[in-house]
Parts: structure tokens; sequence; C-alpha cells
């Protein structure tokens, strides 16, 4: 399967609207990535982070 990478203005009403009409002919799969910030950021909000209180406890954890 080849992929297609599409860089567009979603403020142009035209480009929007070509993209919506691709997509609603259902030949196309899309899939939705979330940037590694916001990932990131949804796990410190679900509480899947772990606190230090130093580096040096961090490293003595992995070991």
């Amino acid at each position: 399967m080849a992929t297609i990478t599409l860089k567009y203005n979603p403020k142009n009403h035209k480009a929007q609207k070509a993209l919506e009409f691709m997509l609603s002919l259902g030949v196309f799969e899309t899939s939705a990535t979330i940037p590694a910030l916001d990932k990131s950021l949804k796990e410190a909000k679900e509480g899947k982070v772990k606190t230090y209180n130093s580096v040096d406890d961090f490293f003595k954890k992995l070991r």
C-alpha cells in the first residue's frame, strides 16, 4: 500500500472541501496520529507518569 502525505492550509476552503470529497469516496484509509507532545500531556492528565525526587533516584530505579 502506498502512503500519501498532504500539506494544506486548513483555512483554505477549497482545499478543505477537496480533502473531504476525497475521503468521502471511501477508497482512502486515514490514520490519525497523535503528536508526541499531545500524547505525553494526555498521559500526564490520566496519571500515567512517575515522579522522582532527583535524577539519581531515577537512575537507581532503573537498575
